[in-house]
């Protein structure tokens, strides 16, 4: 799990809840973290190596045997032997007198019960007391390798091959050079800068009028980490050959889905063409080389998406793994655990991370034992670089993955609305992933009754997938020598003039 966008605090609470009921110092739990570059679930696992306790030999009392109080405190100096029963432990009758030695009376004999029986047999120190909590079942990991079983289990769905493969490769080629002046994000943890293992850098889609084109400029400036950047460069040809493709693919998509009331909702339509639902104006370029390069569980930041957002990602190169998570709700945390579910993600696939992925799952790409070697199916364009040693080195087998996440920055979250803390920089925006409600009366349906395929668009009926409360908070303490303001406040959406929204929540949607 990335703590990168979490505080210290937040990190050193999440490690030890992963470790209970294992009790460990905050100066063991805040130096494991550090080792591991901020990665929670790595840091469990080094310190639960670590502190595997020693097996404790059980230790014989020699005070009290079942023989001894069998004969109670009158045995005298008697060596009775009567065979025994294992029913009532009452003795044997045996024939002849009942005395074990002439002259001496015949010990007073007591009867045990078996609940006496298994007390005496329990392990010196053992506690009568019963479990507090029930042991909550761990479904092991599943792999989902088909769309279907993807749209089954996940909010998400999955697209093989959108691009032309010719498209594939050329948009792969490009980023692949570009990704050469990429760099990974760092930021402040426990006093220290750690940064990503995977590159990154960000784009802005042509903007249609200077307004937005500005307005696009200024949230890239806090894009990610809270770390002022340069303005982005806009999508390359290829990238917005690829973008209108997506485009189709996504808005086709959300049309056959329920949707939720504080989704944005949408550009107006002129009479007779379908309403634009989503569009496409930023995107976020991570490239993973080599099998170890990753990013841990995280969801991603709304701060510009606003609720309930939709990210459409675009794998290209290597195949890696997508790895999803649910953040299982507090109130239901003694009955069900979260089960993780493993996407692999091919060359030229596309999964759309629908409504609701963001406020219930949280995801990764982890690293790996091994990986296949990519080996693109086209050359790559002799215009691409000047050099031609470049050019030659990108037609070789590569083990990079190119990921592209797809993005609307909504203009109702624009940079201009985004409240800024104590520290003067602008906050970010989270859900409340630990407390959700019924949907079943709020999802708003979109779309016909079933899909292309016959398939029955996905509906949040009678589960509890609705989360009602965002917050803004401060995050200037990822960049800021790690110092925040601790600034903190709900998001209130009309008196903040969002919207419009799909649907009308009481007291929190504005008024059209």
């Amino acid at each position: 799990m990335d703590g990168s966008d979490m505080d210290t605090e937040t990190l050193l609470a999440m490690l030890s809840s992963l470790l209970h009921p294992q009790e460990v110092e905050d100066s063991v739990l805040l130096e494991a973290l550090v080792n591991c570059q901020g990665d929670i679930e790595a840091a469990a696992k080094t310190l639960r190596h670590d502190k595997q306790p020693p097996k404790k030999r059980r230790k014989v009392s020699d005070k009290v045997s079942i023989d001894t109080w069998l004969k109670g405190n009158n045995s005298g100096d008697g060596d009775c032997n009567h065979p025994v029963s294992s029913g009532s432990l009452v003795p044997s009758p045996s024939p002849g007198p009942r005395s074990c030695s002439p002259g001496k009376p015949l010990s007073k004999v007591k009867n045990v019960t078996n609940t006496e029986l298994m007390a005496l047999l329990k392990p010196s120190g053992s506690s009568d007391a019963p479990t507090t909590k029930p042991q909550v079942p761990r479904l092991p990991p599943l792999t989902l390798t088909t769309s279907d079983m993807v749209a089954e289990h996940t909010p998400c769905t999955l697209h093989h091959s959108v691009l032309h493969p010719e498209l594939a490769c050329r948009l792969y080629y490009t980023l692949l050079h570009a990704s050469q002046a990429w760099q990974r994000t760092r930021w402040w943890l426990a006093d220290r800068v750690v940064q990503s293992s995977h590159s990154t850098s960000f784009y802005c889609r042509k903007a249609k009028n200077p307004e937005q084109e500005a307005d696009m400029q200024q949230a890239a400036q806090y894009w990610y980490n809270g770390r002022p950047t340069e303005p982005p460069p806009v999508f390359p040809p290829p990238m917005e050959e690829a973008c209108e493709i997506v485009e189709r693919v996504v808005n086709a998509e959300m049309r056959k889905r329920s949707r939720f009331p504080l989704e944005w909702g949408g550009y107006p339509a002129q009479e007779g063409e379908e309403p634009l639902l989503w569009r496409a104006n930023v995107a976020a370029s991570n490239c993973y080389a080599g099998a170890k390069e990753s990013v841990g569980f995280h969801s991603d930041q709304l701060t510009y998406l606003g609720p309930y957002p939709t990210i459409a990602s675009l794998s290209l190169g290597v195949s890696r793994v997508f790895r999803l998570r649910e953040v299982i709700p507090l109130d239901e945390r003694d009955k069900r655990a979260a089960r993780t579910y493993n996407v692999p993600l091919k060359h030229n696939s596309l999964i759309i991370m629908h409504a609701s992925t963001q406020e219930v799952f949280k995801h990764s790409v982890p690293p790996q034992t091994s990986i296949d070697m990519f080996h693109p199916p086209f050359p790559p364009p002799l215009t691409l670089a000047d050099d031609e040693e470049e050019v030659s080195r990108l037609k070789d087998a590569s083990n990079a993955r190119i990921n592209i996440t797809f993005r609307f920055y909504r203009p109702d979250f624009n940079a201009n609305k985004t409240p800024r803390c104590k520290c003067g920089v602008p906050c970010i925006l989270r859900p409340d992933m630990k407390n959700r409600y019924d949907g079943a009366s709020v999802a708003v349906p979109s779309g016909e009754n079933t899909s292309e395929s016959g398939r029955k668009p996905v509906s949040t009926s009678g589960k509890r997938s609705i989360v009602a409360k965002y917050w803004w908070t401060c995050y200037a303490g990822a960049q800021n020598d790690g110092k925040g303001c601790n600034f903190w406040k709900v998001m209130d959406v009309k008196a903040e003039g969002r919207g419009p929204f799909v649907g009308d929540v009481a007291t929190m949607s504005p008024a059209n």
